[in-house]
């Protein structure tokens, strides 16, 4: 009977688990470049956290992969996909920065050198944690026997070269304070992280500023790319997530100045309307609302004045 009860609970669990599938399709985007595309969405049980860009370069020592995604799950299923694309190990993986979706799936790199800059992996030593329990609460059976493994390499800016190919690490600060983008040299593909948003509202949880931000995209966009892969939505070939992350930034910056010198309370600004020209930008109203809750305190603060002046 026991024997019985155990067989019926596996067949029962073969359902829920054929579900549990990121199905991940590689796409080829240059030379030996490879793109695994997330949607635009916010977290949900329905997509399994998987709404980031990972990539990988396959060089003459072996793939280097950017970013190992949300979930155990996800980095299993990234190195099934790269397995389909060539024969070669993965020899590294680098870490754009520390949020969630982009270093859950560090598990299923063991024993591969997986590398970040020093202040990512201290930002992950700290909160790492408490977002991976945040990850399971949000999409469920997707983040089962997910835990957080810490970077065992730490990067340096400047070039990395990796077998054939010569890759520029750039450490920016914008998103959270220890942020990296690759820039590939041969391909010009530049994976930017998450300093680059397209078609998705940005997010800043740990952003030290929206003017670190700014001066982030003009350092990025004077590198020497043919192909941008922002850290969420779809690639370009041109500057257009520039402009639509310099002009979004610019209006948030705009607004929380307003609100701060007018006195605006926090439910107040929140509420404030979104203009026409991000109605294409998937996620703006929960987005804004997230960030207001993050900046708009260091916002007010800029208005009071000591009593002793």
């Amino acid at each position: 009977m026991r024997l019985f009860i155990l067989i019926l609970a596996f067949c029962l669990a073969l359902p829920a688990q054929a579900k549990l599938q990121y199905r991940l399709q590689p796409r080829q985007i240059a030379a030996d470049v490879w793109l695994l595309e997330g949607s635009t969405d916010n977290f949900d049980p329905r997509n399994g956290g998987n709404i980031v860009n990972t990539g990988f370069i396959v060089t003459s020592n072996g793939v280097v992969v950017i970013d190992s995604g949300p979930s155990r799950r996800y980095g299993e299923a990234m190195r099934a996909a790269i397995a389909e694309v060539t024969d070669s190990p993965v020899i590294k993986v680098l870490l754009t920065h520390h949020h969630p979706d982009h270093v859950l799936g560090n598990q299923a790199f063991a024993g591969v050198p997986i590398a970040a800059l020093a202040g990512t992996t201290e930002l992950l030593r700290e909160q790492g944690d408490a977002m991976a329990e945040n990850m399971y609460r949000m999409v469920g059976d997707w983040m089962r026997g997910t835990e957080v493994v810490l970077p065992n390499e730490t990067l340096q800016p400047g070039l990395l070269e990796i077998g054939d190919r010569r890759l520029y690490l750039l450490q920016l600060q914008g998103h959270t304070g220890a942020d990296l983008a690759v820039l590939d040299e041969r391909s010009g593909v530049l994976f930017a992280g998450d300093i680059l948003f397209h078609q998705r509202a940005l997010t800043t949880p740990n952003s030290p500023g929206l003017e670190v931000w700014l001066a982030d995209l003009e350092r990025l966009e004077a590198t020497p790319w043919k192909l941008l892969v922002p850290g969420h939505g779809p690639l370009s070939r041109d500057s257009a997530p520039f402009e639509q992350m310099r002009d979004y930034l610019g209006w948030l910056d705009g607004l929380l100045r307003a609100a701060a010198t007018s006195g605006a309370d926090m439910n107040e600004v929140i509420q404030s309307p979104i203009p026409e020209r991000f109605s294409g930008i998937s996620l703006t109203r929960y987005e804004l609302i997230r960030s207001v809750s993050h900046l708009y305190p260091k916002y007010e603060a800029g208005q009071l004045q000591r009593v002793d002046e």
